[in-house]
């Protein structure tokens, strides 16, 4: 297996943009990637997209994407996991990178919410829980209330976690929301599902990604500096994998001791980190998950600042989900984005000091009857 490195990146501004197609945002971040890279358009052997709702584009959106872009004739693939979507397309295209198959790979996640109106995305027809009520909010608020009942966490360590993230992403330019938040501010915000109100949870929006990815074989071609991924690891749910305990998620675990043993990089030797904050409580419990500290610590580690921009371990520099926001697949490789730019030291007021290994991690999707539906980890280093 060879060696893989991004060797450019590129994103547009999170937000809401009802005006602008998805082929049109989509292809905003390619050049951006080209243009960081030094690649030609033409160079690109392969592309993966990832993407979930497909912007009212309808069918094989990755076509239509690589037609505005001109680059035509060549394999595209389209990938959904949710969440998941565009973390998962640049596993497929490290996979394809890695063993041969291509020297040059561009991926690209986008997606487009704002045209679908407000409010949670609507349930599946055989999902009967969620025809019940049963929204990714209301199961967070459960995870947040146990996580309470076992191991003390407050609301208000809960809260931290928003104002931190808002903060840093008052300092993002591609942020949705740029604003900074006060403890009183998220506690008095409208309750989506108790104990989480609004500013607990992230928000949906548009947007679009991109990474172009090289062989080490080709990398040295490339007047970018090169950051290596290191590991590069999907898991997916299993049947009994991880409702008997809201506190913990198996596929996060499983997913990050791989790459870690993949990498060589552990949890205490990482310098930044990009983690799937949907909501307040999932980035309290994904420190557990991820090995950052015991099971029940998460609330003592954001308590104490070690998760913000001149802690331990900086986590969500980029603002995360709940600041820069989650156009579902435009997520994975936004994270990408960010870690690129925090390793090269372009990443600007939010710059992480001398930061030379990172991890992105992403999770999407619920499948009834498997714990969660899919769970990437991308280790980077320069």
């Amino acid at each position: 297996m060879r060696d893989v490195y991004v060797v450019g990146v590129g994103m547009t501004r999170l937000g809401k943009f009802p005006e602008v197609t998805l082929p049109d945002m989509a292809s905003r971040a390619f050049y951006n990637a080209i243009k960081d890279s030094g690649v030609k358009p033409k160079e690109i052997e392969a592309a993966f997209i990832g993407h979930v709702r497909q912007g009212g584009q309808g069918a094989m959106l990755g076509q239509r994407i690589m037609r505005e872009i001109g680059v035509t004739g060549i394999p595209i693939l389209n990938v959904e996991n949710i969440c998941s979507s565009g973390s998962s397309a640049l596993w497929t295209a490290f996979g394809m990178v890695s063993s041969g198959q291509f020297d040059l790979a561009a991926v690209i996640g986008a997606e487009q919410l704002s045209i679908l109106g407000k409010g949670v995305l609507p349930p599946r027809q055989e999902d009967l829980e969620g025809l019940q009520g049963a929204t990714l909010p209301s199961y967070f608020a459960m995870v947040a209330r146990r996580h309470m009942h076992e191991y003390g966490t407050t609301i208000e360590q809960l809260a931290k976690v928003s104002v931190k993230n808002h903060k840093n992403g008052s300092l993002n330019p591609y942020a949705q929301y740029q604003k900074e938040v006060t403890l009183d501010e998220v506690a008095g915000a409208p309750m989506v599902a108790d104990p989480l109100t609004v500013l607990h949870c992230c928000p949906a929006g548009d947007g679009a990604a991109a990474a172009i990815l090289c062989s080490g074989d080709a990398v040295k071609k490339f007047r970018s500096r090169p950051i290596q991924i290191a590991a590069s690891v999907l898991k997916s749910g299993t049947y009994d994998g991880g409702w008997r305990d809201l506190t913990t998620n198996d596929q996060t675990i499983r997913a990050s001791q791989e790459a870690y043993q993949i990498s060589g990089i552990g949890p205490e030797d990482l310098d930044v980190i990009e983690l799937h904050d949907c909501f307040t409580i999932a980035e309290v419990f994904h420190y557990e998950n991820l090995g950052l500290c015991q099971r029940g610590e998460g609330g003592r580690l954001i308590d104490t600042g070690q998760t913000e921009l001149t802690g331990r371990i900086p986590v969500n520099p980029s603002g995360g989900l709940l600041a820069k926001g989650h156009p579902l697949g435009a997520t994975g490789v936004a994270q990408i984005v960010e870690m690129v730019w925090q390793l090269r030291g372009e990443a600007g007021r939010r710059q992480v000091p001398n930061a030379k290994t990172g991890l992105a991690h992403c999770v999407g999707g619920v499948v009834d009857g498997l714990d969660l539906g899919a769970c990437t980890i991308h280790i980077l280093k320069r």
